[in-house]
């Protein structure tokens, strides 16, 4: 089996799929990595650091769909690229698969074979190859800096000769992996960091990297679902989370928000009115940003100033940190091929449950049970 590693698309993505370390190891397998030239450039991994694991480069994308077997990707390929493909060619990605459908139905069209690692159960024995939580840990940690940069205090306690700074005071909205990373970065640097969540049982993970958890009387069952993801609210639930989260906002200088409902748009947790109750010159971190944010003044892409209030919208936080983005999200794909392929060969037990939520699309026909179950 060949292997095929493009380079992904458009300005915004510097990672890419696979890092030279990966290459031993799916040549382990009985498969040959090919790599576009230049995929890595922009994550500092040049074309002779994949030669020299024993890739074979080759010169531009068209060469490599030419001859790939399976293309793993950080995003997602372009409809218009599918028709380019050869039926039974195997593709693994982010390719969300309940926001882009018509990207499904091209690839089922195709006879493509698709995975999507934003689609892998959040079981123990998945761990290794969930690209959410991976990526989340670079976010989180990226978004405290950001704030740390753009806000205009210390984030520390300093005593000094000139007298004695107070500490920021960091609330950290959703304490899922890039929460988590987000508090213990924030105490790292030294601020006083609160967290909340629907969901109770990251109480002790909150209290455990030195942060507060902050306790909302929200009338709300259980926060997740089966497969480990966060459930959706009501309105009336989301409005009563507004008001009391409302509270916790005013009186911070930094707000980090993480909250995100797969398939779904993001959830408003912080109104208007929120953000004009805040000091001037706070900062908000809306990791929400690219499914619509969590903020109501959160601008996706851009960073603006709303009542005094920094709020920053910057999309896909992992890729401005690119290297080791990228060696994170190649060992997720790798633990991956390893479950799938056996001796060189794509082999899919749909019975167990990491193929079976996976795989997207297989024979021509969407298997997905997150799709088939959406459309039932």
């Amino acid at each position: 089996m060949r292997v095929g590693v493009p380079s992904e698309h458009g300005s915004i993505e510097r990672r890419v799929a696979l890092t030279p370390d990966a290459v031993g190891r799916l040549q382990s397998l009985g498969v040959e990595v090919l790599v576009q030239s230049g995929a890595g450039d922009a994550a500092a991994l040049p074309d002779a650091d994949y030669a020299g694991a024993g890739a074979r480069i080759v010169p531009d994308g068209k060469a490599l769909l030419a001859e790939a077997d399976m293309i793993v990707m950080v995003t997602r390929p372009r409809e218009e690229e599918i028709s380019a493909f050869r039926a039974g060619t195997g593709v693994v990605g982010m390719l969300q698969p309940l926001i882009h459908r018509e990207l499904v139905d091209a690839l089922a069209s195709g006879s493509i074979t698709a995975f999507s690692l934003d689609a892998i159960p959040r079981i123990t024995r998945s761990q290794s190859m969930d690209a959410l939580s991976s990526q989340a840990t670079v976010s989180g940690y990226k978004a405290v800096l950001i704030a740390a940069d753009l806000l205009p205090k210390f984030f520390p306690m300093l005593m000094t000769a000139a007298g004695t700074v107070a500490p920021a005071k960091v609330f950290v909205l959703g304490a899922g992996v890039a929460g988590l990373q987000a508090i213990a970065t924030a105490r790292r640097l030294g601020a006083v960091v609160s967290a909340f969540d629907t969901r109770p049982v990251v109480r002790e993970q909150v209290q455990s990297l030195g942060a507060a958890f902050v306790e909302l009387e929200l009338d709300v069952e259980e926060g997740e679902d089966a497969r480990g993801y966060a459930r959706e609210l009501s309105e009336a639930q989301y409005a009563q989370q507004q008001e009391l989260v409302a509270r916790t906002v005013s009186d911070s200088d930094v707000v980090i928000t993480t909250a995100l409902i797969p398939g779904r748009p993001a959830p408003r947790l912080i109104t208007a009115e929120g953000v004009a109750s805040m000091r001037t010159g706070s900062v908000i971190v809306d990791l929400a940003a690219e499914t619509g944010g969590n903020c109501e003044l959160t601008v996706p892409g851009e960073v603006v100033v709303r009542e005094g209030v920094t709020i920053v919208g910057t999309l896909n936080l992992p890729s401005t940190m690119p290297l080791h983005a990228s060696q994170m999200y190649a060992r997720n794909i790798t633990n991956l091929l390893t479950l799938i392929i056996q001796e060189g060969e794509l082999h899919l037990d749909f019975e167990d449950e990491i193929v079976a939520d996976a795989c997207i699309t297989h024979d021509g026909a969407i298997v997905s049970k997150l799709l088939t179950g959406a459309t039932a």
